[in-house]
């Protein structure tokens, strides 16, 4: 059984038991405001609250998992730690939700959805977008790549850090997610998803936030999508490359 890695508030305890609260272990709090791509998420579907990450893409466009999905969201941009009021943060409402045409919740295939901003975002020191692939291009295995969030991190409690954290962790071959005994990994399709983790220290996404980026250099070639139910690496993300088409086609269409 696959999870979604979205980490939850104290008050989306009645979402499906399915989803799953994600974390960052063995990494580290990032330098302040090293990654101004980086985008918090804060999601509201009826009653529930949860939040996932995000990266910004342009001024008025976010990138994020199609299952980070819900009634409203507000985005914050520029932060480090997100339980204080930095002068460097701008937190913006989402217009327009567009989860991919194709994404299918079941299997999480084409998990990706844009994001258009009510406002555009202010570009500084503080807020910056990050380069996103050539069409189709491919990642290498063995590549060293990094994720980050404000997932928790520790196993033992449910209380999350104030600021970002992140870890560093290799893009695996296809054949490890593939041909992996756990059946949670009889939908990985090689097309869309990529596989990634550190399974000699159990680095994996499944300790990070859904909707993040995996950057690889300075480029988002993943989305931080999915892992087993145990934790274990690997994890599953959507290979971004993929979808720049259907992500230039959508945002030029959108734009004002």
């Amino acid at each position: 059984m696959k999870v979604e890695i979205l980490l939850l508030l104290p008050m989306a305890l009645l979402l499906p038991p399915r989803t799953w609260a994600g974390e960052i272990i063995g990494g580290q709090e990032a330098k302040p405001h090293s990654r101004p791509y980086m985008a918090y998420l804060d999601i509201q579907s009826g009653v529930n609250r949860s939040f996932c990450g995000g990266f910004l893409v342009s001024e008025n466009f976010v990138l994020t998992a199609a299952h980070c999905n819900g009634d409203k969201i507000i985005v914050k941009l520029g932060a480090h730690n997100i339980k204080q009021r930095e002068w460097s943060q701008q937190k913006i409402s989402v217009r327009r939700r567009i989860p991919h045409p194709q994404y299918d919740k079941e299997t999480f295939n084409n998990d990706i959805m844009l994001l258009q901003l009510a406002k555009s975002a202010k570009l500084n020191r503080w807020v910056k977008t990050i380069t996103l692939p050539f069409a189709k291009n491919s990642v290498k295995p063995g590549t060293m790549c990094s994720i980050a969030g404000w997932g928790r991190t520790s196993t033992e409690t449910k209380s999350t850090p104030d600021t970002l954290q992140e870890v560093n962790l290799k893009v695996l071959e296809d054949d490890v997610c593939m041909n992996n005994l756990d059946v949670t990994y009889n939908d990985y399709d090689a097309s869309t998803m990529m596989c990634g983790g550190d399974l000699k220290k159990g680095k994996t996404s499944f300790k990070g936030d859904s909707g993040g980026p995996l950057v690889c250099g300075k480029t988002a070639q993943g989305i931080v999508s999915w892992g087993s139910e145990d934790g274990r690496p690997p994890a599953v993300y959507t290979r971004v490359s993929t979808f720049i088409p259907w992500i230039r086609v959508t945002m030029r269409r959108l734009q004002p």
